[in-house]
């Protein structure tokens, strides 16, 4: 299916966009973003209920990260030994109904645990249900490039983005609706009160909506199969290194969480910052490496591409680190911005006081995926630029109008329709073009984040919120030109960069160790770090895709889209 993609993206007619499948596709990507809205929820609860520490209660996000990671690998593993793609084998398709059904399982086991009242049971309930996920988004990012013209699979995957971010949008107000009968703000009270019965009525639901979903995409007949017939070389290079760095990663990880055992609240100053340098030390290594490990990947297979698989091609090993920073970097700003709120400089918010901008900055990225989406469909241009203006401010009120029935106030976030506009010019001078619109976001990601370290106030908050308008599109940008020309590697690459979301475990708690060293405002030039990063990569893969062939601006300029 992918093979003719190169030839096809260099071509001026444009493959028609089959809708009927996308808007299924696109069903799958909203349930995403609402079940997310479940731990918003079942994170404090935790935290309650188990009397957990906030280490302790972040483990949850661990669980789901590590399972993108250990999932994506395990299906290269597979296709390295068997000598065939399992996604390419099953097809686009029956991946995501797999998936759906295996997250279901992951549900059941939820409920188990909640009726056990075990909190490592649950640790293991959400890690299946996060396998089933890495399944289903393994399938799904290609998938969704697949069902058209490849020049216009960074707005079809952007769609699909749109539509996970307005779930996370509702999705919370539908909880609080079915769990607290209200669609008001939860309070910390309400979430230390809540029964497990309830918990287990909310997982069963889910479980519900899971088997649902695998039914709508299962009976659906516009979606194509999506299979892929061509056998893989063996990739036993990609494999042992990848699995090196596994080993490696554990080795880096246990100290730190050995060293949460310590009760350190009675401990001296100097204590406290001892721990926090050798934990500092542990995640360093840990970001070395992923980061050394992907480029000795990268710098052997341009020596003897053979067993190397995917990571034979540059823009992949590059696009695997890029999609690494990105989710780092998005995680980090959201989950570090309640704490930067805190200081009296940027206003000294309590935790009530700063969900609004919380909401908000995850509200952003909802706001760039629909103005990104708007390219899905085949508009005239001038209909297309109209569109690009309109939708992100209308997903703007939707957010205000969202969190203002929650009953949160949102005045001082109002004239943050300034930084919207800028992204709409930057969405006009980005022309469609991957290469260009990740290059432009990037750009603007590294100013802003300067800003919001040298400011405060309004000015500050505004640009470290932007951080989520910048982040927005990026995701498609880097998944279709790191796959771009992979041919019969590319499930086999996608599974690659499925594993590189370990990234929101990893750069987050950096961020946090650093912001304890040269406080957390500071802290936020690991943004800078990360957004520079993700620039130079949209320059240095356009170099890399023209060697190849594959020219990204040949296939923007194609008309009507």
């Amino acid at each position: 299916m992918h093979e003719n993609s190169t030839a096809t993206a260099e071509k001026n007619q444009l493959v028609p966009t089959n809708y009927g499948a996308l808007g299924t596709l696109v069903t799958v990507f909203f349930f995403w973003g609402f079940i997310a809205a479940g731990n918003s929820i079942f994170i404090p609860f935790c935290k309650h209920y188990f009397h957990l520490d906030q280490f302790q209660s972040q483990l949850i996000d661990f669980a789901f990260y590590t399972a993108y990671y250990v999932g994506a690998l395990g299906l290269f593993a597979y296709g390295s030994f068997g000598g065939k793609d399992l996604v390419g084998k099953w097809g686009y398709k029956k991946s995501i109904v797999y998936g759906l059904l295996f997250s279901a399982l992951g549900a059941a086991a939820m409920i188990i645990a909640v009726n056990a009242d075990t909190f490592s049971g649950m640790l293991v309930g959400l890690f299946i249900v996060a396998l089933g996920f890495s399944l289903q988004q393994t399938a799904a990012q290609p998938f969704a490039i697949s069902l058209g013209d490849p020049s216009t699979g960074t707005s079809r995957v952007n769609l699909g983005g749109g539509i996970n971010s307005f779930g996370t949008t509702i999705g919370p107000i539908v909880v609080a609706l079915a769990l607290f009968g209200t669609t008001a703000a939860v309070t910390d009270e309400q979430i230390a009160a809540l029964s497990l019965s309830k918990v287990i009525i909310l997982y069963v639901g889910v479980g519900g909506l899971f088997v649902a979903a695998a039914a709508l995409f299962h009976f659906a007949k516009k979606v194509p199969a999506g299979i892929m017939e061509e056998s893989t070389e063996k990739a036993d290079k990609a494999l042992y290194t990848l699995l090196i760095i596994s080993g490696l990663l554990i080795i880096m990880f246990v100290p730190v969480f050995d060293s949460y055992k310590k009760d350190m609240s009675t401990a001296s100053t100097d204590e406290v910052l001892a721990m926090n340098a050798y934990r500092m030390k542990w995640l360093l290594g840990a970001l070395g490496v992923v980061v050394f490990g992907l480029l000795f990947a990268n710098l052997s297979a341009s020596k003897k591409p053979a067993g190397w698989g995917a990571m034979k091609y540059p823009q992949l090993v590059l696009g695997m680190l890029a999609i690494f920073v990105y989710v780092g970097v998005e995680v980090a700003i959201g989950s570090n911005l309640g704490e930067l709120l805190k200081l009296d400089s940027f206003g000294g918010k309590q935790a009530s006081e700063a969900t609004p901008y919380i909401a908000m900055y995850w509200g952003s990225l909802m706001i760039g995926r629909w103005a990104g989406a708007v390219s899905a469909f085949n508009l005239k241009n001038s209909t297309k630029v109209i569109l690009q203006i309109i939708v992100p401010l209308v997903a703007f009120g939707i957010i205000l109008g969202v969190n203002t029935i929650a009953q949160y106030n949102m005045e001082s976030l109002y004239f943050y329709v300034l930084c919207v506009l800028i992204q709409i010019a930057a969405f006009y001078f980005s022309k469609d073009n991957p290469v260009r619109t990740l290059m432009i976001f990037g750009v603007l990601g590294v100013v802003a984040m300067i800003i919001g370290t040298q400011t405060s106030g309004t000015v500050g908050t505004y640009a470290i919120l932007s951080g989520g308008l910048c982040c927005s599109i990026m995701w498609p940008c880097i998944f279709s030109l790191s796959i771009a020309g992979l041919g019969k590697y590319t499930t086999q690459g996608s599974a690659f960069l499925i594993m590189m979301i370990l990234g929101g475990g990893i750069i987050p708690p950096i961020q946090g160790k650093l912001a304890d060293v040269i406080g957390i405002q500071q802290s936020y030039f690991v943004a800078v770090i990360c957004f520079a990063y993700l620039a130079f990569f949209a320059v240095a893969v356009k170099g890399i895709l023209k060697k190849q062939g594959v020219s990204f601006d040949t296939a923007a300029s194609g008309g009507g889209h």
